[in-house]
């Protein structure tokens, strides 16, 4: 049930199709003492080979719902069922004229995963959109609805995965869409390709698709390289001085400004670091198409993943000082030693 298709078996599993199932679900695991695990497509997850003792609980509501807002025709609020396919819902938007969401194209899981952890890709994020995220409070055990400014979004972060983690599990998305809205070219790679000529949606789209797709970051049965679980690092934001530092070594150093701060592509320090695309390690490695994806090559465990994880952050930190933070949720592990926080 992951991308990487690496994991022990769950002790308990349910699939909530309903807010009620959701409800008598962590009702089920409180009473029975037992840890709980919220699983949504299964993209940016690595479970340890032991399994989950508790209780796995999968979103699986479904369902979309336009609404226009009451401030202006120019814009509709869109809500999707948390177990909604996130490119499934893209297509819907990018179909119906919806701005806002369609350099996210091509990723995979499910929609409510995206607030999590402030999924972006090719300039856009969610935090850009989201209008509201309506949850289960694990704390109070009450249905509340979240707005964009209570989720406190910062880049790949929100409370849903930092001060209240495992408080809130999502249940639905409402997204704030522009009707015939122009498509954001704001990567590099969008703007290089598009020059001067405005697009469509719909051809953003399918040039972000191309574009994931030969990095094997497109879910592919056929394709090895898509079983991973994405980008598996972060691309660290550092000062300015770091970014002098690094150049002092390297006559080309890759980066994007971010604030006062800029941001260095970790792909670049992994490379620079030793570890080239098509790395293998035992069963696990790198993609042989994009050095921040680590793959499944066929029967790995969580503990090889983990070794070449911790193989590279050493690698970068030697070489750079800098420590690359890893993106999946890892479940079932010391989180101290495994997740690095």
């Amino acid at each position: 049930m992951t991308t990487l298709g690496i994991g022990g078996n769950a002790r308990y599993f349910v699939k909530a199709e309903t807010d009620s199932q959701i409800a008598d679900a962590v009702h089920f695991a409180g009473a029975n003492d037992l840890d709980l695990f919220v699983l949504g497509g299964g993209s940016n997850v690595l479970i340890t080979d032991q399994g989950v003792a508790g209780l796995v609980l999968q979103v699986a509501i479904k369902g979309m719902e336009h609404s226009e807002t009451e401030s202006t025709q120019d814009t509709s609020l869109i809500t999707a069922g948390a177990g909604e396919e996130w490119d499934a819902f893209v297509a819907h938007c990018v179909g119906h004229g919806l701005a806002g969401v369609e350099c996210l194209s091509g990723i995979p899981g499910f929609v409510g995963g995206t607030p999590v952890q402030n999924v972006g890709a090719y300039g856009q994020e969610v935090a850009e959109t989201i209008f509201s995220v309506r949850c289960f409070d694990r704390k109070t055990c009450d249905f509340v609805t979240l707005s964009n400014t209570d989720c406190g979004f910062t880049y790949r972060t929100s409370i849903f995965n930092s001060n209240d983690r495992e408080r809130y599990i999502v249940l639905s998305v409402t997204y704030q869409l522009t009707h015939g809205g122009k498509p954001k070219i704001a990567y590099k790679d969008l703007i290089d390709h598009f020059g001067d000529r405005q697009p469509s949606l719909v051809e953003v789209r399918d040039v972000v698709l191309s574009v994931r797709r030969t990095k094997s970051m497109v879910i592919d049965e056929g394709d090895p390289n898509s079983r991973s679980a994405g980008s598996f690092f972060k691309n660290p934001i550092v000062d300015v001085d770091k970014l002098e530092q690094i150049r002092n070594d390297f006559e080309r150093v890759p980066y994007f400004d971010f604030g006062d701060k800029v941001k260095i592509p970790a792909a670049w320090l992994i490379e620079n670091a030793g570890f080239n695309k098509g790395f293998a390690f035992h069963n696990a490695g790198i993609s042989t198409k994009h050095t921040l994806a680590l793959v499944n090559r066929g029967g790995a465990t969580a503990a090889e993943i983990v070794a070449l994880k911790e193989n590279i952050q050493a690698a970068v930190a030697a070489k750079f000082d800098i420590e690359l933070q890893p993106e999946p949720v890892f479940v079932g592990f010391d989180s101290q030693k495994i997740v690095g926080r």
